[in-house]
């Protein structure tokens, strides 16, 4: 499935740039997600997701197979295992930055995803939307993170290329069922709205 995003990052390119393209300081605002190990490129945690009453855990690697610093450009490759063996996900995500203003970058974002198990029992006309809305949460909590006076620490550039073990809060679990209710409500007023009104044509 492909999946297209955009949102606005109030810095300009080269700021939004060093901060997007550096992947263990915008772990945290990922939804639902935990970064646990880092090796050079290749980057190992977990992803929990919520569908009703079931929570899965997705334990994977993502890996950076693209960073161009002079196109703003920078592609990842992911994948996950539902820690229950019953699906995985995998997807390659492209992310492309372009200035809007001096103060303001657009954020790009192409997304080649393909899940199976439990997840993918959501309606396919539904995760665009839920995609829309756990980026429009990303982006808010990126937003913050531009915002604060003072970066996280991170490793040492000399240190990147040894493993080492990542200290990040537990994740709480993406509600699927949650984040994919309001598409779902909109569809449905949007179909009675159309019933009531072929209803009015007839009786006319």
């Amino acid at each position: 499935m492909e999946l297209s995003n955009s949102f606005d990052v109030a810095r300009p390119i080269d700021e939004a740039w060093r901060l997007l393209s550096d992947v263990e300081r915008v772990a945290p605002c990922v939804p639902g997600a935990q970064l646990r190990e880092a090796e050079g490129n290749n980057y190992r945690g977990i992803v929990r997701v919520r569908l009703g009453p079931i929570t899965t855990e997705y334990a994977g690697t993502a890996s950076v197979i693209e960073q161009n610093d002079t196109d703003y450009k920078l592609v990842l490759s992911g994948l996950g295992l539902d820690a229950g063996d019953n699906g995985n996900a995998a997807a390659t995500v492209t992310t492309k930055l372009e200035p809007i203003s001096d103060h303001t970058t657009r954020v790009n974002v192409d997304t080649d995803l393909t899940i199976t198990g439990r997840v993918a029992q959501l309606s396919k006309s539904v995760i665009p939307d839920v995609s829309a809305m756990l980026f429009a949460q990303f982006a808010e909590n990126l937003a913050i993170l531009a915002e604060a006076d003072e970066a996280p620490s991170v490793a040492p550039p000399a240190d990147r290329a040894h493993r080492r073990q990542i200290d990040m809060p537990e994740p709480e679990a993406i509600d699927l069922m949650d984040a994919a209710r309001t598409p779902f409500l909109k569809r449905l007023a949007v179909l009675v709205m159309a019933l009531l009104v072929l209803r009015w044509l007839v009786k006319r």
